[in-house]
């Protein structure tokens, strides 16, 4: 059985990221929520609908998504498969977490560079040199800042944006670096939390990051309990 521990929030910035997320995450379903029932009654009430509306839930989806990952980390809610680990003595059973642990702190530090690099130049700032590791920031970049979504338009509140990122043109709709945002920010999460996981592991008052069993088996004991009443 995986035994993990959700760690409570330590400082201000732990405190200040922990309430980001959550309410970032809210805001994110209620707002996917509201444009879907609005996007419905319009459709089927008055032979109308939201033009942008089937693309701003794809891309809340998208940050709900990508939020999530690092809630799940933060809350041990990732699914693992651990039928065997759980035979292990608890010592080994923490060298493997912690073996787990770089892996995945290696794997998310790939996906920063990738997520970085995919919207840098979208923001009309560069990406990072190498392959596979950070080498430097490119010296030659193609701006990309004028790219635009295909049907969400811009709000007037960010009108200032056109003459820092668009040379004074007028968007017509909202620009990508925008919503592509949350591919580091995203990403940058999954990493923090990946790393405060670890140090949970390290200190031992965590044996993994995956879901634990603990609750099925309580609702499996639960179901015997009243079969046999």
């Amino acid at each position: 059985m995986s035994t993990t521990t959700q760690a409570a929030p330590q400082g201000l910035i732990g405190r200040w990221v922990n309430s980001l997320e959550e309410n970032l995450i809210a805001l994110i379903l209620g707002l996917m929520t509201i444009i879907t029932f609005v996007n419905v009654v319009l459709r089927y009430g008055f032979d109308s609908g939201l033009i942008w509306g089937l693309e701003a839930t794809a891309i809340l989806f998208a940050w709900l998504v990508l939020f999530g990952m690092s809630y799940c980390v933060k809350i041990t809610a990732h699914l693992g498969v651990d039928a065997l680990i759980t035979y292990f003595s608890p010592p080994l059973r923490r060298t493997i977490a912690l073996v787990v642990a770089v892996i995945c702190i290696a794997y998310a530090s790939l996906l920063m560079k990738g997520a970085w690099d995919y919207w840098a130049n979208f923001a009309n700032l560069p990406g990072t040199e190498g392959r596979w590791f950070p080498l430097g920031f490119e010296e030659k970049f193609l701006a990309k800042a004028w790219y635009e979504v295909e049907d969400i338009p811009l709000p007037e509140f960010l009108r200032f944006l056109e003459p820092m990122m668009n040379e004074g043109e007028a968007y017509e709709k909202l620009p990508r670096f925008i919503p592509y945002a949350i591919l580091p920010i995203g990403v940058a999460l999954f990493l923090f939390r990946l790393v405060q996981a670890t140090v949970r592991v390290f200190k031992g008052t965590s044996e993994g990051f995956i879901a634990s069993h603990e609750v099925e088996d309580e609702l499996e004991e639960l179901a015997r309990e009243r079969g046999d009443k």
